[in-house]
C-alpha cells in the first residue's frame, strides 16, 4: 500500500480499492484519519485471508485501534469507497468513529443509507456523522467493472 501525502483520504482509499481489484478482491479501500493525519489504511482481503470479516473498514479499524491503543476511535474519521455493510456499521458504532465518508451507495448490502440504516436505529448507541458521495463515480465504476468482468 503506497500513500502519497498530496492525496486526499478518499483518493488514497480509491487507490487501495484499485489494488484490491488487482489482487482479485472486491475493490473497496478504507482510510482512517485523526487530526488530519492518516493513521490506518486497508483494502478488502476476504479472499486472500479466507476471512469473510476482512472488509476494508474492519481491517482499517483494527489497524487504527492497534496504533492508538485506546480501544476507541473517537475523533477519527473513516473514508471508505463503498457504503458500509451491517457488520462494519456495527463496528463503526462500537469504535465510536466521529465521521464516515463513503463513495458509492450499496443498495443491496449497504446498511448506512440503505438496508437496515443501522445508525438510525434506536438500539444504536453511537451515531457518527455520515457524508456520502465523495468519489462516488470512480468507486461505482470500479465496482461495476469488477463484477462485469467476473460475470463475462
Amino acid at each position: 500500500m503506497t500513500a502519497k501525502s498530496d492525496q486526499t483520504p478518499m483518493q488514497l482509499a480509491l487507490n487501495l480499492a484499485r489494488e484490491a481489484a488487482a489482487a482479485g478482491e472486491v475493490p473497496v479501500g478504507a482510510v482512517i484519519v485523526k487530526d488530519g493525519v492518516v493513521i490506518a489504511e486497508a483494502q478488502n482481503e476476504m479472499k486472500r485471508k479466507g476471512d469473510p470479516m476482512a472488509h476494508a473498514e474492519m481491517q482499517a479499524m483494527r489497524a487504527a485501534l492497534a496504533k492508538l491503543g485506546t480501544g476507541r476511535l473517537e475523533g477519527c474519521d473513516l473514508y471508505v469507497t463503498l457504503e458500509p455493510c451491517t457488520m462494519c456499521a456495527g463496528a463503526i458504532a462500537h469504535t465510536r468513529l466521529r465521521r464516515v465518508y463513503y463513495g458509492a451507495e450499496d443498495q443491496k448490502g449497504g446498511a448506512v443509507d440503505n438496508g437496515v440504516r443501522f445508525f438510525h436505529q434506536a438500539t444504536c448507541h453511537h451515531h457518527p456523522e455520515v457524508i456520502s458521495g465523495i468519489g462516488e463515480a470512480e468507486a461505482a465504476k470500479m465496482l461495476i467493472q469488477f463484477f462485469a468482468e467476473r460475470r463475462a
